[in-house]
């Protein structure tokens, strides 16, 4: 195979080569590599199959393609579905060895920042973010990493917890910073988007941030969400014990908080929102 031996050019590669897809991914399950370089063209199973396989069983295994000409939409989508990198085949002999170094370097580093990260016994951190939607996601992401990473929760509180973080923080950008009411999106959608975008635009909204501490120590994570609008009232709030409520557009986000945080507290003039997340209970305080 050509690939292969542009590779053993560098002697610290120990590589090995299958003939498909099927095999490649029986090679992974026997002797876990650090890194899959594929073909996207193969019998039993093409390349972009093998990237959604090896995402869902090895998700911290990355993928390289290699690409020939006409296959440039199937690669776009490969790298949309999790393919670290990918090299066209009439380019192998320049970029193949350079590429598949640069995304060992970089699997490496981060295995390594997963094992440093691991052995975090506290984390204290304040963020102030532009009341800018985008920035929402990428901040959530970063929590919810370092929880689970602390070992505060299974891979379903982790969602539980992005989705109160994320309701937080949105309630903070269109409710808090921006005053756009709730009750607007149960009658007029469209409107309600329009008032956030028109809002973001314009003083004294557009200038309010966002403020987000994290408290996060073996026991517990402790979140609290500010924003700088004029507050509301929490006593307002649809009651979340309520099933009647769970088709309400308005006061949905609370409901949710409530539903997926162990402790959820306003503060006094209802611009603030503190939510306590707490850890897995010892084996040793168990009782059997």
């Amino acid at each position: 195979m050509v690939a292969e031996g542009l590779l053993k050019e560098d002697r610290d590669l120990d590589t090995t080569c299958v003939a498909d897809g099927v095999a490649a991914i029986a090679s992974i399950e026997a002797d876990r590599p650090d890194l899959v370089l594929t073909d996207l063209i193969m019998p039993e199973m093409n390349g972009l199959e093998v990237v959604a396989v090896v995402r869902e069983r090895f998700p911290e295994l990355p993928v390289i393609l290699m690409t020939s000409q006409g296959s440039e939409e199937i690669a776009v989508r490969a790298l949309r579905e999790g393919a670290a990198s990918y090299v066209p085949k009439q380019r192998l002999a320049k970029s193949l060895l350079g590429t598949v170094l640069d995304v060992l370097d970089l699997a490496v580093r981060r295995r390594a920042e997963e094992t440093v990260l691991a052995s975090l016994e506290r984390s204290d951190s304040t963020f102030r973010i532009d009341n800018r939607q985008e920035l929402v996601r990428p901040l959530v992401n970063h929590l919810q990493d370092t929880m689970a990473l602390m070992g505060l929760c299974d891979e379903a509180e982790r969602m539980q917890v992005g989705v109160a973080l994320t309701e937080a923080m949105n309630n903070a950008l269109e409710h808090g910073n921006l005053e756009v009411d709730s009750s607007i999106r149960e009658d007029d959608l469209e409107r309600y988007f329009e008032l956030v975008r028109l809002r973001r635009t314009v003083v004294p909204y557009r200038d309010r941030r966002i403020h987000v501490e994290a408290r996060l120590d073996r026991d517990s994570a402790r979140f609290v969400i500010r924003d700088e609008g004029p507050g509301f009232d929490p006593s307002s709030l649809p009651d979340p014990r309520d099933p009647a409520n769970l088709d309400r557009p308005s006061g949905r986000g609370v409901l949710l908080i409530r539903l997926f945080m162990d402790e959820v507290l306003f503060n006094e003039r209802g611009n603030e929102i503190t939510m306590v997340k707490h850890g897995p209970v010892p084996d040793h305080l168990v009782d059997i």
